[in-house]
């Protein structure tokens, strides 16, 4: 088939794209030393310049677990707030009103990807200078996703891109679009999985994401130091 594809208007410059290479969100690797090297990421990005980030979760488990990890309110150098199940239209609005807060400190919204937060909301300019993306998306094992893993097999194709690869990849790129939203824009976009380093995964990424870090908790400070002082 022919595709058209339409490259990003938005200056490549004004977006830091870094890959956390020593963090996996692989089930075999969800314990309390995995979620204190999500907490530690989260604290260097929010100290690294005061402003409104998102941070997306594979699972509302996975963000109570790191919430937990952070500490208690008062004791990080940044706020946060969690999106909660079933945000009425209050409830949402009152959470992104946190994103117009004069602040003296970075403030840290804790979300889950591919729900409310992660399309559809317009965080322009300083209310929204970062985003952090934990894990590749992949969509639960279940009877209809394996359903379509089969119809695609049996097409010949690869049922496994088709079922999970594909709709992971998609919310990933549609948390990590919060971040740029005009051409004044600029921000940082954090994936932490080092699965983002495969192959097969890279075969997904857009063309402007062909530039980008590969961290640690260690390096991660001066990637992020060196982008805003540029700025």
């Amino acid at each position: 088939d022919y595709a058209v594809y339409a490259r990003s208007p938005f200056p490549q410059e004004n977006r830091m794209l870094l890959v956390g290479t020593d963090v996996s969100s692989r089930y075999t690797r969800r314990n309390r030393g995995e979620y204190q090297k999500i907490a530690e990421y989260i604290r260097i990005l929010a100290a690294s310049h005061r402003g409104n980030y998102l941070v997306f979760f594979p699972s509302y488990q996975y963000m109570l677990a790191v919430e937990e990890a952070l500490g208690t309110a008062g004791t990080e150098p940044f706020q946060w707030r969690t999106q909660t199940s079933r945000m009425d239209e209050a409830e949402r609005e009152q959470f992104l009103a946190e994103f117009d807060t004069v602040r003296t400190e970075s403030f840290v919204g804790l979300c889950v990807l591919g729900g409310i937060f992660s399309e559809g909301i317009d965080l322009k300019e300083e209310r929204l200078e970062g985003a952090v993306i934990v894990g590749t998306g992949l969509p639960m094992v279940c009877t209809e996703q394996e359903i379509l893993k089969g119809y695609f097999d049996d097409q010949g194709e690869d049922g496994y891109t088709f079922a999970y690869q594909y709709p992971g990849m998609n919310k990933v790129l549609q948390a990590a679009g919060r971040v740029i939203r005009t051409g004044t824009d600029r921000g940082v976009i954090l994936l932490l999985d080092d699965r983002f380093l495969r192959p097969q995964v890279q075969g997904m990424f857009p063309r402007e994401w062909d530039a980008y870090g590969q961290v640690t908790r260690q390096t991660v400070g001066g990637w992020l130091e060196h982008f805003w002082n540029r700025l």
